[in-house]
């Protein structure tokens, strides 16, 4: 089956005169100009957890796939209880049972022996539980209450054979396999999986592990952001760490045009003299830089190399968590045919005061406390890195100034709306 279409050159530009660029029309922007890039192909059920789902599936067997017991009990027919009160019928010889099903008729006047998920024999259309019922000689005995059709599960009760099971456009979990294998899908169409390219640039930047300089520092972005791949979904691919070089630089995004989908570069996304992302996206004709009124962040540079859209994040390693969070995630599973993310906030009482300025949407690193409130990082730092740890989520400052005193709600995403 044929890939979708790439994306145009100029699918990033923005209208002339834009300066600053709320974080709603941002993302409202990026969500118009991006669709699926991943082609489609069949998977074994069993093996594709986490996976896209490419088309519609429809069940292929009933589920339940025969009417059967709810429950351990006796069974008959409704018709053979008479009027209100104590209840007997003789027992039929025999019992149903998973996998080891009556074979016969039960007559009218009669109770048989069956066990929870036993198909339901002709002539059964009641189930007692055995905790309600005593024996004597043979004798079901119980105390009438029961209703017609009673601890019977009818076949196809959850699915029918035919019926819809899942919608394209799904990341597939656990419990939709298990749907699915129940109704006899062993095989679906899925995307293939996103491939996403993360580099990091700076000649400060060493991998750890080696040897460092007193100048130089660790590369905290690329392993975080390959993890953030890896947890949604998607394939990474590791393009390494380059220095301040421009051929360099490019030879690299022209490596991921091949290999990937989409490129995610962390630092030298700005106007600098050692921003080499910005300088050879430059060059190449699409770069467009998104000056997005968001706090920890910079300009979002967005561009097209060798047909494959580039991902600019900052450098500081907590602007480039929170930008891959809010702006990458929901492009990225976009591009991956699972559409939009929206994340859902809940609202908690805070556990801080913070004089909010107006202009600019603030990201704060933040938890719930003891007592259910939201509790922020000691700093807002870029730079510290310690706070993503502690933090269990983020508190949403919306781009109005507020005055924020301990108690009033504000809006919290635990990083679980994030795919963590």
């Amino acid at each position: 089956m044929s890939s979708p279409p790439k994306l145009s050159n100029d699918c990033f530009a923005l209208p002339p005169g834009v300066h600053w660029t709320p974080v709603d029309e941002t993302l409202t922007s990026l969500r118009e100009r991006v669709s699926v890039v991943t082609g489609i192909e069949p998977a074994p059920t069993v093996a594709a957890g986490g996976r896209v789902l490419a088309a519609d599936v429809v069940a292929k067997r009933n589920s339940p796939p025969y009417a059967n017991s709810a429950v351990d009990g006796y069974g008959f027919a409704f018709a053979s209880l008479g009027g209100e009160g104590a209840q007997s019928l003789p027992l039929a010889h025999g019992r149903a049972a998973a996998g080891g099903p009556f074979n016969g008729v039960v007559p009218v006047g009669q109770a048989l022996r069956i066990l929870t998920g036993a198909i339901v024999p002709e002539g059964i259309d009641t189930i007692v539980l055995e905790e309600d019922v005593i024996i004597e000689d043979d004798v079901l005995k119980f105390a009438m209450g029961l209703r017609k059709g009673a601890n019977v599960r009818p076949k196809g009760e959850d699915v029918s054979a035919g019926g819809h099971v899942l919608s394209a456009g799904r990341i597939l979990q656990p419990q939709d396999l298990g749907l699915l294998a129940a109704v006899g899908v062993d095989t679906i169409q899925v995307r293939k999986r996103l491939r996403v390219a993360v580099l990091s640039t700076g000649d400060e930047l060493r991998q750890v592990g080696e040897d460092i300089a007193s100048h130089q520092i660790y590369d905290a972005n690329r392993p975080m952001l390959l993890d953030l791949i890896r947890r949604w979904g998607m394939e990474p691919v590791d393009l390494g760490h380059v220095r301040d070089d421009a051929k360099i630089v490019e030879q690299m995004l022209t490596r991921g045009a091949r290999e990937a989908d989409v490129i995610l570069t962390s630092g030298g996304a700005s106007a600098g003299d050692e921003d080499h992302i910005s300088a050879a996206l430059q060059a190449s004709g699409t770069l467009n830089l998104w000056r997005v009124a968001v706090k920890p962040g910079r300009p979002l540079a967005l561009a097209m190399w060798g047909g494959v859209p580039v991902f600019g994040l900052p450098g500081n390693p907590v602007a480039a968590f929170v930008t891959a969070l809010i702006f990458a995630r929901p492009t990225l599973l976009e591009l991956s045919g699972a559409g939009w993310a929206e994340p859902r906030a809940m609202h908690l009482p805070a556990a801080f005061s913070k004089n909010k300025k107006p202009g600019r949407r603030e990201y704060l690193r933040a938890k719930m406390d003891a007592n259910g409130h939201a509790e922020v990082f000691k700093s807002e730092g870029s730079g510290r890195i310690s706070g993503l740890t502690w933090a269990e989520g983020l508190v949403e400052l919306m781009d109005e100034g507020r005055e924020i005193v301990e108690g009033v709600p504000v809006r919290f995403y635990p990083f679980s709306e994030f795919g963590l």
